[in-house]
C-alpha cells in the first residue's frame, strides 16, 4: 500500500486537505487523534505525564489540561523534549499498526512533526501543506486564542518552512480560498490512485 504523509507546520490547514481526502475516500491515520486518544485517563502515557510534569497538567475530571500542558512546553525545549520522549515512540506503533490491518489503494497519514520526529521512514511520499508564516501566526491566534509571542514560540518549536519543503515530494500550497485547497487535493488524490496502481518497475 503506498503510504503519504501529510505535514505543514501549525495553522496551515493540515485538517482541511486530510479532510477533503476522506471525502474522496482515501485512507487517513491521523496521529494527533492518535495522541489524543493515548492521554485519555487510564492509559499509562497519561500516568507517565503526570509523573513527569505533576497533577497540574489534570483538569477536574482527570483529563489533560491541554493548554496548561502546552504553555509549560512550549516555554521550556527540555520539557517539550520529554513529553515527545513519552508520546512519540507510542504513536509510532500506532501507525504502524493501523497500516498493517488497512485494505486500501493508499493511505494519508497526518505527521505534524514528520520533520521533527523522523517518522519519514514510515511513508513512501511526503505531502506538505505550505503557507507563508504570517498567515500561520494569524490563523494560529484566531483558532486557539492565544496572543502573538505563544504562537511564535510554537512556530520557533517546529522544522522551518524551509526544512519541511525540503522533504517534500508534493506541496499544497494553502494560502488561498478552501475551494482553492479542495480542487489542489482531488488532483493530488487521482495522483496518488494512480501511483497506488502502478505496476512495479
Amino acid at each position: 500500500m503506498l503510504v503519504i504523509g501529510l505535514t505543514g507546520g501549525i495553522g496551515s490547514g493540515k485538517t482541511a486537505a486530510s479532510d477533503r481526502f476522506a471525502e474522496l475516500g482515501a485512507a487517513v491515520i491521523d496521529t494527533d487523534q492518535l495522541a489524543r486518544e493515548l492521554v485519555e485517563p487510564g492509559q499509562p502515557a497519561l500516568a507517565e505525564i503526570v509523573a513527569a510534569f505533576g497533577t497540574e497538567c489534570i483538569d477536574d475530571h482527570g483529563q489533560l489540561h491541554r493548554a496548561r500542558l502546552r504553555q509549560r512546553v512550549f516555554a521550556d525545549t527540555a520539557a517539550r523534549q520529554r513529553l515527545e520522549g513519552i508520546l512519540h515512540p507510542r504513536i509510532r506503533a500506532q501507525v504502524r499498526e493501523r497500516l498493517a490491518i488497512l485494505d486500501a489503494p493508499y493511505c494519508l497519514v497526518v505527521i505534524p512533526l514528520l520533520v521533527e520526529t523522523g517518522m519519514r521512514d514510515l511513508v513512501d511520499r511526503v505531502l506538505v501543506v505550505d503557507v507563508p508564516e504570517a498567515a500561520q501566526i494569524h490563523r494560529v491566534m484566531a483558532r486557539d486564542r492565544i496572543d502573538a509571542a505563544q504562537a511564535q514560540r510554537i512556530l520557533a518549536a517546529q522544522a522551518s518552512r524551509s526544512q519541511r519543503l525540503a522533504l517534500a515530494d508534493d506541496v499544497l500550497e494553502n494560502s488561498g480560498a478552501l475551494d482553492t485547497l479542495q480542487h489542489q487535493v482531488t488532483a493530488l488524490h487521482q495522483q496518488y490512485l494512480r501511483l497506488a496502481t502502478a505496476p512495479l518497475s
